[in-house]
């Protein structure tokens, strides 16, 4: 089992870069191996992901996750059911100007694969911050 938690300067100021992540059809456009989110039924997700299994082809796969928006910590809650117990939290805090805020991703996992993990937040992190500065431009 792991708690995992890294953090991110974005460039854009904090109530923006909420707006953007609670809006979860931007999902796929900075999740790296998501191809697609769809919202339905309150907080659920129905999400299709490009997975590269170590013991399986390639492959595109679809399951249910949930995402809550809790807009007075500037945060999002979120996971997917199944054996890892994978969930975590977005957190949009104030940056050192106006026009920047910080961004932490926090996730809980029953995978224990540190570097792997790591890798994949740093990219998630990256992925969000160049997905809203290219928007705000």
């Amino acid at each position: 089992m792991g708690d995992f938690s890294d953090s991110i300067t974005v460039h854009v100021p904090s109530d923006r870069l909420f707006a953007y992540l609670s809006d979860v059809q931007h999902l796929h456009s900075y999740m790296p191996r998501l191809r697609a989110a769809r919202p339905h039924d309150g907080d659920k997700v129905t999400v299709t992901a490009h997975v590269e299994p170590v013991d399986a082809p390639e492959q595109d796969v679809t399951s249910e996750a949930w995402v809550t928006v809790v807009e007075d910590g500037k945060s999002l809650e979120w996971g997917v059911p199944g054996p890892h117990d994978y969930h975590g939290q977005l957190h949009v805090g104030p940056g050192e100007t106006a026009d920047t805020c910080r961004l932490t991703v926090e996730l809980h996992t029953e995978h224990t694969e540190g570097e792997q993990i790591h890798h994949g937040l740093d990219e998630a992190l990256r992925g969000i911050q160049q997905a809203v500065e290219d928007a705000e431009r």
